[in-house]
């Protein structure tokens, strides 16, 4: 990857995501895949939570912005069919985990660039998820290889991009089938052409440099690859500097927006993102931007995470700034564990003595 791409990406992100707070999103909360798609979710009814409900044009740019640079680029291609179900499960697990913590691993970098030190907290355990995740990899865990999708059934590669289109146009019209909060951070926006662009923009970039936290911490275990780790500290230096500059800038644990302060459930939230991540080949954010480049599979994880946002939310799961709730601890310590069993049944040796 060129340094130039580099700096743009981590500029874009960083600062992209304070100017989308200064527009009116709410705190530490400029762009965040986990908790963007949560919003949407509320929007399209699939939880009831009414402070919770508004499709954010973040994702939608993403999703299309993501899409047109594949097709110039050449990088396009409808395929998909590895195990599904199982990375529904892994989208939905992943999503749940993010929302006892409060936002994905982007989240946790910006909310740490604007001196939430619970994002310590959490980085740590997304760290250690991804060395789970790894120790399953070289014990050669593998969801099967993606087939290429031809004929009139490789539309299905265009769905996400033709569903983010009408939900843009949907919002944007206010439209009577999408939920609007009144009042709570699903209230808090920025303007929605604003949103769009800065979401289209920032969609482009991470299909062109693939950017993913749980691939940059993998790629450099594996392969002593740096190169998505540097758009990430760039990211975080950005944004500090942003919210050092607009008095955003908070250091501390406590009295944060959209944030708690029990750690454990920070640590092991991210956890359960960090070995579904790794086991899904892609963070939240990564999901979103290879659905819109033809792939269904991660298109299968992206509804996944829809769902776990429906259920974390219907079923008190999710936590609040008030904490974690006892069905949320309850759920990401089963959570894991089921990881751990997907990690461990899906490795090339097991399937292969499973059907001899």
């Amino acid at each position: 990857m060129s340094f130039v791409w580099i700096i743009v990406a981590g500029l874009a992100f960083g600062l992209g995501a304070v100017l989308l707070v200064q527009a009116g999103n709410p705190g530490n909360y400029g762009f965040c895949a986990a908790c963007h798609l949560r919003d949407v979710a509320g929007a399209l009814g699939i939880h009831k939570t009414p402070v919770l409900q508004y499709a954010r044009p973040e994702i939608m740019g993403w999703v299309i912005g993501a899409f047109v640079m594949s097709k110039t680029s050449g990088e396009f291609r409808p395929r998909g069919g590895s195990a599904p179900l199982i990375r529904f499960m892994l989208g939905a697990l992943m999503m749940l985990g993010a929302l006892v913590f409060l936002g994905c691993p982007l989240r946790a970098l910006l909310r740490l660039a604007g001196g939430d030190l619970n994002g310590v907290t959490a980085l740590a355990g997304f760290l250690a998820g991804i060395g789970t995740g790894i120790f399953f990899l070289r014990n050669g865990f593998s969801l099967g290889r993606a087939r290429t999708i031809s004929g009139p059934v490789a539309f299905t590669g265009y769905l996400p991009v033709v569903l983010a289109a009408v939900l843009a146009a949907a919002v944007a019209a206010g439209a009577s089938f999408l939920y609007f909060s009144a009042k709570g951070p699903g209230s808090q926006h920025a303007p929605i052409l604003v949103s769009l662009i800065a979401g289209l923009a920032t969609g482009a970039i991470a299909m062109k440099t693939r950017m993913c936290l749980s691939g940059g911490f993998r790629d450099f275990f594996l392969v002593k690859d740096t190169s998505l780790l540097k758009i990430y500290g760039l990211i975080f230096v950005s944004a500090a500097a942003a919210n050092l500059f607009f008095g955003s800038f908070k250091l501390g644990f406590t009295g944060q927006p959209l944030a708690h302060t029990m750690h454990l459930w920070n640590f092991l939230g991210l956890y359960l993102v960090g070995v579904s991540a790794t086991l899904l080949g892609g963070c939240p954010l990564r999901q979103l931007i290879m659905a819109a480049d033809g792939n269904t599979d991660a298109g299968i994880c992206v509804l996944g995470m829809l769902a776990g946002a429906g259920v974390a939310h219907t079923l008190n799961m999710a936590a609040s700034g008030a904490g974690v709730p006892l069905n949320g601890q309850l759920a990401v310590g089963g959570g894991i564990i089921v990881t751990f069993a997907i990690g461990w049944l899906f490795r090339e040796k097991a399937l292969a003595e499973a059907t001899a």
